[in-house]
């Protein structure tokens, strides 16, 4: 319903969709990195509209889907997750997946606007554990473009699979720059 706006807003603001999304998987992981801003977030949801996933969904810290706005944030397909604790979370999400047909997850895979020497690895675990590819999204601010990579499928090799993922986010210039990945 909102996609003509949405590229009207990029057309206007002179930002561009790059890559597209795996056009034959039902169910995958879409890792947006650099996140260093709150702006991250509504570009994010202008750029699902434009790709056409309106059923993708994020997790958010639970403090998001408290009133007064916590309806607001679930419509848009959030689910609340509690970052103080363990609570296997990876093994929550890859049931998510398993009761499902089509489940698309929205992932900031530093957790954290703030800046880190490397990514965390539940999206990874996840992915793995699901059987779906991780495909890696980048908001660059500085050539005004979301980039979508080609999608990755989870190996024995961790290693291996997460400097394919870095390698491709180091193209990447978040919106505060200082913040995004070395």
């Amino acid at each position: 319903m909102f996609r003509p706006i949405y590229i009207l807003i990029f057309k206007i603001l002179g930002w561009k969709v790059t890559g597209s999304l795996p056009p034959h998987e039902k169910k995958f992981i879409i890792a947006v990195a650099p996140h260093t801003s709150n702006w991250d977030f509504p570009l994010g949801l202008a750029a699902r509209s434009i790709l056409r996933i309106q059923k993708a969904q994020f997790l958010g810290k639970s403090q998001l889907f408290k009133p007064p706005f916590g309806w607001f944030f679930r419509a848009l397909g959030g689910h609340p997750v509690e970052r103080t604790t363990s609570h296997d979370m990876v093994e929550q999400v890859v049931k998510i997946f398993d009761r499902h047909n089509e489940f698309i997850l929205a992932v900031a895979p530093e957790g954290t606007r703030k800046k880190v020497e490397k990514l965390r690895t539940g999206f990874y675990y996840i992915a793995k554990g699901a059987h779906v590819p991780i495909v890696p999204v980048g908001f660059d601010f500085k050539r005004k473009e979301v980039s979508v990579s080609q999608p990755i499928y989870p190996s024995d090799n961790i290693e291996g699979d997460m400097e394919k993922i870095l390698s491709f986010y180091r193209t990447i210039t978040g919106r505060n720059a200082e913040l995004g990945l070395s």
